[in-house]
């Protein structure tokens, strides 16, 4: 089932998205979905962020080929960091470059959405407690990264966690294709089989940090091949069984 958040008539709306047919729910993702009855053409609505967060907690180097990208060791334990919830945007929307930086780079990423309150459960608990999954992208200022040595101002512009087009609920996440590309040139490419932590691990492992909420999201790691965009990009994200999330940069 493919969840959407979307805007129609100047209200905001949730939905099951089926082939281009749009039917609305009566509230919102974190509970029983019930159809209104009400029923609108994909065409004819703008899609949002598929959910609003209230906290983006991320993976770093959370592929090995990454990790050997940037010359670090592999990690012994999970890298987490937290982005805003003013990073997200939704398909179609726009990244913007940040004038403090001089070198803006993509990152493919799955995302993890949470559908109820969490704290402290172990990984074979993680499953079930998963609303399901959307694209990705973890937009990082690669020079600020480097100039700060650590992540915060380089991962928290407004604008930088696009996500989307849909949350998919049925879906295995262990083996998927993850790519970019850019300006329609494939510049990433690699599967979630390569994940260093496991995506029912990395659940258990924030959860014994930190309550996680339904809604909150988890982008668990990005493969080799990032690299830099630039005003008038276009920036896609595809993964296997989701989609295709894209985004241009101003």
């Amino acid at each position: 089932m493919r969840l959407v958040r979307y805007k129609i008539d100047g209200r905001t709306a949730f939905g099951v998205l089926t082939s281009e047919e749009i039917a609305e729910l009566d509230g919102n993702l974190f509970g029983a979905l019930r159809v209104s009855g009400k029923r609108y053409a994909r065409s004819g609505v703008k899609l949002l962020s598929p959910c609003n967060p209230g906290k983006v907690i991320a993976v770093g180097l959370n592929y090995r080929d990454h990790a050997a990208e940037l010359g670090f060791k592999v990690p012994a334990e999970p890298i987490i960091f937290l982005k805003p919830s003013t990073t997200v945007i939704g398909p179609g929307d726009t990244i913007v470059y940040p004038v403090m930086s001089g070198q803006v780079d993509y990152e493919a990423e799955l995302g993890v959405i949470m559908k109820d309150r969490v704290k402290n459960i172990g990984p074979d608990e993680s499953a079930s407690h998963i609303l399901g999954y959307t694209c990705a992208n973890d937009v990082t200022a690669r020079d600020l990264q480097k100039k700060d040595g650590q992540w915060t101002r380089s991962k928290s512009f407004d604008t930088f966690c696009p996500i989307g087009p849909w949350i998919e609920t049925d879906l295995n996440p262990n083996d998927l294709l993850i790519e970019s590309y850019l300006n329609s040139e494939r510049r990433q490419s690699s599967r979630t089989a390569q994940l260093i932590f496991s995506i029912d691990y990395l659940i258990s492992f924030i959860s014994n940090i930190m309550t996680l909420f339904p809604g909150d999201l988890i982008i668990t790691g990005t493969p080799a091949g990032i690299g830099p965009m630039k005003p008038g990009d276009e920036i896609e994200i595809r993964i296997e069984g989701i989609g295709s999330l894209v985004n241009k940069v101003k």
